[in-house]
């Protein structure tokens, strides 16, 4: 396969990729092709060039899974300004916090949404409109400048306040040719859209359909079952997903003729367990299982080959094309095979920052060890991971959540992947709460399928399991929280955690 090119684009020219007459976009409304995508960039482009903003101005969206917003992070870009999108399950006051951090100076909403807002919820100077603007049509600019700044993304805010990733045109449209080319999507491909568009994952299904060439549908789904109808609808060949989605599709009841149109299951926001990847592989037989590991401030790091993901279900792979990641130990220098250490992301996928945020840029994004090829600024990950004899990257764990026992550190994903090792739990996170005699002590909340599932659990884990790694205690849940982005709250969890040991 070879090397994609490597020289970035606008990232409004990418409905030029595609054939005039081809689908750009499928859904209930039927097809809008290539051309009547770039006409509708075009003129919503248009439309908010004559709302009187000036060049870098901030455009909040906040909206369901619809046409319009498939299209704006296009549009907005277009026209010189700078896309902020607001997860649609977000609440009040965290869309207020995203409007008055960004500074945005207009928000493109709903009516039912906006009615929501309270006073002082916009900042001054922001408008609120409700009808999608349009005028007249602006040509793509393939001579602009592709390291302006083009979107806003904000963290889902399970450590914090929500804080902004700064990503240029050529963020975006690097991130868009590397998966495209990785994952060989063609024009023949049609992709479901299921995750918020506001995740740089889920606003990369668009972009990376889009750079080959193939159909985007779109889908805001209440239950694992319309994700299975969509499939069928819409005759899917590629779904991107997280852990909790796969965990809830594998648990509903499936048309074999159906599952079998999947060509390609593509996994990020979490790791893969082997007893998910066994499940997934058993579903959906025919498909590429595709694992991926990656940060919004450098958009991906390493993508899994599937020829390798039966023999190697922990795995997170290699680098990603335009990506170069390291194992940094803390002095700054290289680590071992098999050791652990930081992963450092440098090259032309790194973001540019935190918007408005010098302290936390500060210790995120730092120069990269002089002994990285890429040199320049990287973005040092607070992940732990460690390479193996067969050049292969591993999750160990972020160092905020490693687990200290009795002097030892654990990685909360060893704890949940042992623990879903068995048939007995369809989702655990590990936690690490205080302990006056071993500093912490593991709590593990979990979502059981049979009755007994903790006495089974812990007869395996005696078995699998050293003592320091053995679960303290269980918490037994109906339904796992999740944030905005469809990932496991872990933060939440722990809070539970904590209130429960109050």
């Amino acid at each position: 396969m070879p090397s994609p090119d490597p020289v970035p684009l606008p990232i409004d020219m990418l409905p030029l990729r595609g054939q005039p007459d081809a689908a750009a976009i499928r859904d209930r409304d039927g097809t809008l092709d290539y051309a009547g995508l770039e006409d509708r960039v075009a003129r919503i482009a248009g439309g908010l060039r004559v709302r009187g903003l000036r060049p870098g101005d901030r455009v909040a969206t906040w909206l369901p899974k619809t046409r319009l917003a498939c299209v704006l992070p296009l549009a907005v870009a277009r026209a010189g300004l700078v896309h902020v999108p607001v997860n649609p399950a977000l609440k009040r006051a965290q869309v207020a916090h995203i409007l008055g951090d960004s500074g945005a100076a207009l928000l493109l909403t709903q009516p039912g949404r906006a009615a929501t807002l309270a006073d002082g919820d916009v900042p001054d100077g922001c408008a609120v409109i409700v009808e999608p603007p349009e005028g007249d049509a602006i040509d793509a600019d393939p001579a602009r400048d592709c390291h302006a700044l083009a979107a806003i993304l904000y963290t889902s805010g399970s450590t914090g306040r929500p804080k902004g990733v700064m990503l240029s045109h050529a963020n975006l449209w690097l991130g868009a040719i590397s998966v495209a080319h990785y994952l060989r999507l063609t024009p023949d491909d049609r992709v479901l859209a299921v995750l918020p568009l506001s995740f740089d994952y889920g606003q990369n299904q668009l972009f990376s359909t889009w750079a080959a060439g193939g159909s985007v549908v779109p889908l805001d789904y209440l239950t694992a079952r319309d994700v299975v109808k969509a499939v069928e609808r819409f005759d899917i060949t590629t779904l991107a997903g997280v852990p909790p989605l796969w965990t809830q599709l594998i648990e509903t009841r499936w048309d074999d003729a159906v599952a079998g149109r999947l060509r390609l299951l593509t996994n990020s926001g979490g790791a893969l367990t082997a007893s998910l990847v066994r499940a997934l592989r058993g579903r959906f037989p025919v498909a590429d299982l595709y694992a991926m590991y990656g940060l919004t401030e450098a958009f991906r790091s390493t993508w899994l080959d599937p020829a390798l993901i039966d023999a190697n279900p922990d795995a997170i792979g290699r680098a990603i094309p335009f990506a170069e990641v390291a194992v940094v130990r803390p002095d700054g220098s290289r680590a071992a095979t098999g050791e652990a250490g930081e992963l450092v992301h440098a090259g032309p996928l790194v973001a540019q920052g935190y918007w408005r945020d010098a302290p936390r840029t500060a210790q995120r994004f730092r120069p990269a060890p002089d002994w990285m090829e890429s040199g320049g600024t990287a973005v040092w990950s607070g992940d732990s991971v460690a390479q193996g004899s067969d050049g292969l990257l591993r999750f160990v764990g972020r160092a905020d959540e490693m687990i200290k026992v009795a002097g030892n550190r654990i990685s909360p994903t060893e704890i949940e992947e042992a623990v879903l090792a068995g048939s007995e739990v369809a989702e655990a996170v590990a936690i690490g709460v205080p302990d006056p005699r071993q500093g912490q002590a593991i709590t593990v909340v979990a979502r059981a399928l049979v009755a007994d599932a903790e006495d089974r659990v812990r007869t395996r884990l005696r078995r699998d399991l050293p003592m320091f790694q053995q679960p303290a205690r269980y918490i037994w849940i109906d339904t796992m929280p999740r944030n905005a982005n469809g990932k496991l709250d872990r933060s939440g969890l722990r809070a539970l955690v904590l209130e429960r040991d109050a």
